[in-house]
């Protein structure tokens, strides 16, 4: 699904998916929970865990980015799609086949 978890594209393919879906369990989920049900408990750790994942897929973008040689807008692309809702699911199947 992810393909080989040896090599950096791999990575981050796991990465995305990960970070893809843990921005829809937050978007979805916790702050949902946060302001309709009056329950923050979830937010702080789903939180942090996007938080790490968004962090991780963009060092993952700029070091297959160097290593590849892709091209400005590939690049672009793909740290945009970390920011909108399905996203790194879009970028998983458009960018980083191998």
């Amino acid at each position: 699904m992810f393909g080989s978890l040896t090599t950096s594209l791999g990575w981050l393919r796991l990465v995305a998916f990960l970070e893809g879906t843990s921005f829809l369990v937050l978007l979805l989920i916790a702050m949902p929970l946060k302001y309709l049900a009056h329950q923050p408990a979830a937010v702080r750790p789903v939180g942090m865990a996007h938080g790490v994942l968004f962090v991780l897929y963009v060092l993952l973008v700029l070091q297959n980015a160097l290593a590849l040689s892709w091209p400005a807008r590939k690049v672009g692309l793909a740290l945009l799609a970390s920011v909108i809702p399905f996203g790194p699911f879009w970028a998983d199947k458009r960018l980083f086949q191998a």
